[in-house]
Order: C-alpha cells, then sequence, then structure tokens
C-alpha cells in the first residue's frame, strides 16, 4: 500500500484499503465535484424543510425518545451543537490515532453518499481534521453503537475536548488555532449526521481486515517452520488431496505451505518417519483455510457498509420533490456480525498456534532437545513462552463470544435493539493483537528449533522467514531475558516488507527451479542450515499480500 498516495471519493466504491491507507498510512483525502454535488443537494432539502415547517425526525425534532418534541428557528443549530455535547460522554482510555481517523474516514465516506443532509462545511472541517493530522481523543469505551465514539469526534469541530496534534496531546481549540481554523458553527440536522451511522464499527473493521490479512500470511510462514521443526509429513499437504475438498481458503494455504516448504531437505529425509502428523500439524491448511474463508465473507459485508447510506432519517430526492425517510439505517447488524466472526476465526488461528508451539517444545513428542535449549535442567529454556501463549488463547475464548447477541434498551424504549458492532470491533482488535503475539513466540520457537538441524537445507520460504528473525533476534544458547525476543518478533510481525521478502523467494524459487541449479540441484546462492547471519535477507520496497487472495 503506498504511503503518499491520494484518495478521492467518487462515483466508485471504496475499500478496506482505502480506509486503512488513510487511517494507517497517511494518504490525503478528498471528495470529487459530483460527490460534493450530492452533499449540497441534500443540505439544499434541510433547509426546504426548515423553511416549510414540515417535522423531520433529527431535522427539526428533538432526537430519541424525545422526536416528538418539534424545535424551530435558532433552536435549530443549538439542536445540532447540543447533541455533539450531549453525546460526548463516553469513558476509558483513548482509542489509538489510527482507530479514530478510520472513524473519520469511514464517516465522510458516509457523507458523500448525498443522503444525509450535513452542512458542507462540515464535511470540509472533518477533512482538515484528517488532512492535517488533528486527531481527536476518543474514549474507547461507552458506545452500545456508535453514538459517544462519533459525538467525541465531532465536539473536536467546536474547539472542545482533546486532540492528538504534532505528537501532543493538547486542546482542540489550541491545536485548530495552530493551524489558522476556526470552530464550526452548525446548522440543522449537523449534530445528528456527526454522531449517526455506522462508519464507527465500519472504520474499525476495515483496519481489522488490514491485520488480518497480513497476520494470516504470517501464520502460513511460521506454521510452516514448526511443521518443518517437527518433521512433518509433506503428504497431508498434497495439492491431489487439497484438492479434494474445494474450500477456497484451503487451497490457498496448501499453495503457500507447498511453496514456503519447496526444496526442504528436512522434509525429504524424514518421509514415513511417521504414519500420520498430530491434527494440529497436518490441518493447517483446513484451520487456516476456514480462517481466510470467513474473512472473505466478512470483508463483503463490511466493504457494503462502507458504501452504503448508513443515516437517519435519509434524505432522497431533490429540493422540489424530496422525501425524508425515518428507517434503521444506522442499525450494523451486518458489521456486527462480520467483526464477530473474525473474532472467533482469528481465536481459532491462535488456539491453533498454540497447539504447535507445544508440541516444539515438548521433548515427548518433538524429538528436539527439551524447551529448545541445549542444556536443558541448569537452563529452562523457551518453557514459559507456551504458558504465556496459553493465557494469550484463554483471553481470546472471552473475547471470542458474540457481542451482537447482547441486547439492551435505550431511549427510553425507542432505541430496543442494538448492535453492539463497535464494541465487536475492539474487542476483535484485542483478538488480533493477541494472536500477534501468539504466533510471534511460535515463530521465536520454530526458529530456534531450526537451530538443532546441522545439515539439510530447508524450504525456500520457511529458510528465508529464519534469517529474517536471526537478522533480530539470536540464537537462544543459554536462558536470557526472553520478553525483549518476544517484542522484536512482533515488530517483525507488523512489517509488511519482511512478509513480501519470505515470499519473493518463494515465487523466484519456483521461476529458477528447472534454470537456475547447480550440479547437486541445489538452487544456486541458497544458504544452507546453520548459515544464518545478520544481513542475509534481502528485503523489498513492496507490500505483503502477494500469496493470498
Amino acid at each position: 500500500m503506498s504511503r503518499a498516495e491520494q484518495i478521492i471519493i467518487g462515483e466508485g466504491p471504496l475499500s478496506w484499503r482505502d480506509v486503512t491507507a488513510v487511517a494507517r498510512y497517511g494518504a490525503t483525502l478528498s471528495l470529487s465535484e459530483s460527490a460534493w454535488a450530492r452533499i449540497d443537494n441534500a443540505q439544499t432539502i434541510v433547509q426546504r424543510i426548515v423553511a416549510s415547517g414540515e417535522r423531520a425526525y433529527g431535522v427539526n425534532t428533538g432526537l430519541g425518545a424525545l422526536c416528538n418534541v418539534s424545535l424551530a428557528d435558532e433552536q435549530l443549530g443549538r439542536l445540532s451543537r447540543n447533541t455533539l455535547l450531549s453525546h460526548a460522554c463516553g469513558v476509558g482510555p483513548a482509542l489509538p490515532d489510527e482507530q479514530t481517523r478510520a472513524i473519520t474516514c469511514a464517516a465522510i465516506i458516509n457523507y458523500s453518499q448525498g443522503k444525509s443532509g450535513i452542512h458542507r462545511q462540515v464535511v470540509e472541517a472533518l477533512l482538515t481534521l484528517l488532512n492535517r493530522r488533528i486527531t481527536p481523543q476518543v474514549p474507547s469505551q461507552g458506545s452500545v453503537g456508535y453514538l459517544t465514539h462519533m459525538a467525541h469526534i465531532g465536539v473536536a469541530l467546536l474547539g472542545v475536548g482533546q486532540v492528538s496534534y504534532r505528537g501532543q496531546v493538547m486542546s482542540a481549540l489550541q491545536a485548530l488555532s495552530e493551524e489558522g481554523l476556526s470552530p464550526v458553527e452548525l446548522g440543522a440536522k449537523d449534530g445528528l449526521c456527526l454522531v449517526n451511522g455506522t462508519p464507527c464499527m465500519t472504520g474499525l473493521s476495515c483496519l481489522a481486515v488490514a491485520d488480518v490479512n497480513r497476520l494470516m500470511q504470517w501464520a502460513d510462514v511460521i506454521a510452516a517452520m514448526t511443521f518443518e521443526g517437527l518433521r512433518g509429513q509433506l503428504d497431508a499437504f498434497d495439492e491431489t488431496i487439497i484438492a479434494l475438498k474445494p474450500h477456497p481458503g484451503m487451497q490457498q494455504v496448501g499453495k503457500n505451505l507447498r511453496g514456503l516448504l519447496a526444496g526442504s531437505e528436512v522434509l525429504a529425509n524424514s518421509q514415513g518417519i511417521r504414519t500420520q502428523d498430530a491434527l494440529s500439524i497436518r490441518s493447517i491448511p483446513q484451520v487456516h483455510g476456514a480462517t481466510r474463508d470467513q474473512l472473505a465473507h466478512a470483508t463483503r459485508q463490511i466493504e457494503i457498509e462502507l458504501n452504503s447510506a448508513t443515516d437517519n432519517p435519509l434524505l432522497l430526492g431533490t429540493p422540489d420533490a424530496y422525501r425524508v425517510v425515518s428507517q434503521a439505517n444506522p442499525h450494523g447488524q451486518s458489521v456486527a456480525m462480520a467483526a464477530d466472526l473474525l473474532a472467533i476465526a482469528m481465536a481459532e488461528l491462535g488456539s491453533i498456534a498454540e497447539r504447535r508451539l507445544d508440541r516444539l517444545i515438548n521433548p515427548t513428542v518433538s524429538g528436539l532437545p527439551a524447551f529448545l535449549v541445549s542444556q536443558p535442567g541448569v537452563n529452562s529454556g523457551m518453557m514459559i513462552t507456551q504458558y504465556v501463549a496459553a493465557s494469550l488463547c484463554a483471553e481470546n475464548r472471552q473475547l471470542a463470544q458474540p457481542a451482537v447477541i447482547d441486547n439492551y434498551v435505550t431511549s427510553g424504549l425507542q432505541e430496543d435493539h442494538l448492535s453492539m458492532g463497535t464494541s465487536a470491533a475492539l474487542k476483535l482488535h484485542k483478538v488480533l493483537e493477541n494472536v500477534t503475539q501468539i504466533l510471534a513466540i511460535e515463530y521465536l520457537l520454530a526458529g530456534q528449533a531450526f537451530e538443532f538441524f546441522k545439515g539439510p537445507r530447508f524450504g525456500v520460504g520457511t529458510e528465508a522467514a529464519w534469517r529474517l528473525l536471526r537478522e533480530r533476534v539470536p540464537a537462544y544458547d543459554e536462558d536470557r531475558w526472553l520478553a525483549p525476543d518476544i517484542a522484536s518478533s512482533v515488530t517483525l510481525l507488523k512489517n509488511e516488507e519482511s512478509l513480501e521478502t519470505v515470499f519473493q523467494r518463494c515465487r523466484d524459487y519456483a521461476a529458477d527451479a528447472h534454470t537456475d541449479t547447480d550440479n547437486n540441484g541445489r538452487r544456486a546462492g541458497a544458504p544452507r542450515a546453520g548459515q544464518a547471519g545478520a544481513g542475509s535477507a534481502q528485503t523489498t520496497d513492496t507490500h505483503s499480500g502477494v500469496a493470498a487472495s
């Protein structure tokens, strides 16, 4: 993903990649002329409603259970301001900046549909916050759907609350002043537009999709290393066998594993040493593949929502022939279910990784020194890292409980079925962080297992991954402080260029397998086991995502 990209909201649909580019990598966001025209059209409809005195929810009435209270004239702007102030009552630690930026980006995409009725200058102010990196401090807790999170973004436009700006947390008013900006004056319906819809859960879920895509790739790489370290039976990944169960994700994982393990003398020498491997070893395509298939489904749900009009009421038609429709498009059931599904799928990915890494340190099944250290006894080795992984898996089981099935009643019985979509998305992010830590531990252990093979070469992809690890983390010869090693492994798993390096090696190997060989049938320049060292891996300037569809 380009770090210097410009995303233009126009006629075509946007994707989670676009939101991630803006939120995480600082791509600038702008709207096409047609998008601005749609926004202006809906705002003109609002003006016609105000002038006519026709009752329309949120335009000239109170909100929620106060929907039958009529308002007029100067009360409409006050309603918008008061809506933000009264709804900005979240609690807990602030969201990371990239999460708040993702929410803001998704909100602007929603307004660009031209069905909300928000004033142009409010959207321009939100774009300014994004593009000048003025990020509201949004408390992470307190939404049953979206209201409090969105309100904390909205009050920053008024110069209220705190923001992150130029590496510091300061008052919103100060940050606006330093940029030469003034607080926004709100009009009819602006306040409701700023707190309404599903951008909160959708923006958060877009970032989660980006992380799931990256972690699934790393999971295949690390699982292949563990498989090789345990001398697995490669027949389980045979292309003909995998094809007999044609789930798309399973086919992709099988292809990845065969590519990563290509050329492995360790596996060739281990053929037939056991009839079959434990399920956590031989079912990698089935389990990892199921997670990929759930991601494909969840991504469709999230991207449909991202490109939908999710306000209430919605304004249709033209100022001369319009409809104002109260409905339930802000209900985020689809995104909530998608986030819950991804939390379950990723918890399973972490669970099978923990079972694999346990086998690496257990001398009764590994065929390796106890706890992967050469002098067990005086050294505890990597024993306790499995405890950590087990703890994280236990926490993921709790987090995998669906949020969407928890329903409460709010607003005096008016809002009596809630999606809990923001809660679902936030706990998904916690699951993803836990899975990252679990995979980082498995990576360390699989890399350490490789240290005990001093002759045969590894697979082209697994050896590349081992070398990347050894550039950052030395072999574990005797007990040392392990927490920094895990942190270094986590950093590597968040590096897309490193992931691309591994799969590029696999592609290169496949391309020249029949032409670039020496007399021993060994690919020219391919390193042998036991020769890992700093500077051995070549990184690229492209991003990951090459082997997964």
